[in-house]
């Protein structure tokens, strides 16, 4: 996604200036925003996960399909995640498109089979438009990606841990839980 994005705003634009990724007087503040984008993404995933049973079966079916990945596989899986797909959709989508067309490009991506995988598109458009937003505010991608990268890196190390304790034996988890 990043070397098509790259190939699409170079071509578009003949060069890929830095003022696409940071604007070098405040980023700063874009990298607060960004961070801001990302704790409110978490939240609202956490209270649908509290609220919603479809939230939680999405999670099973993600941490399924992830597997167990150590805390540095998914600190670098949610950088490169990120910061392509911020590139690809908001970079060269949006900046052709605009917003809303990336938007919906973005949560249909994040699509797969059954009614649980639904609120995950759903969630992936309301990202998707905060992100999009930002990035139309802001002009530049710092923020989308410090966000998506967190939103991702949390995301993608609770779910491999979850998928890491169902796949152990009742007894290591009951010791593994008296050590915490």
């Amino acid at each position: 996604m990043a070397l098509a994005g790259s190939l699409w705003i170079g071509l578009r634009m003949g060069v890929i200036p830095l003022s696409l990724f940071v604007d070098v007087e405040r980023w700063w503040l874009d990298l607060a925003l960004g961070a801001a984008a990302g704790l409110v993404l978490l939240g609202l995933w956490m209270g649908a996960e509290r609220m919603l049973p479809r939230a939680r079966e999405l999670e099973q079916q993600l941490g399924a399909l992830l597997g167990s990945i150590s805390p540095s596989e998914a600190v670098a899986l949610a950088l490169l995640s990120g910061f392509a797909e911020e590139l690809f959709f908001r970079g060269a989508l949006q900046g052709e498109w605009g917003w809303l067309v990336a938007s919906v490009l973005f949560a249909l991506l994040h699509s797969g089979p059954g009614p649980a995988f639904r609120l995950w598109t759903l969630f992936a458009a309301v990202a998707g438009m905060l992100l999009g937003g930002l990035m139309s505010w802001r002009g530049n991608l710092l923020g989308p990606i410090v966000g998506h990268v967190l939103v991702n890196a949390v995301n993608l190390r609770r779910l491999a841990s979850r998928a890491g304790e169902s796949g152990r034996l009742p007894v290591e988890r009951e010791q593994s839980e008296r050590e915490i």
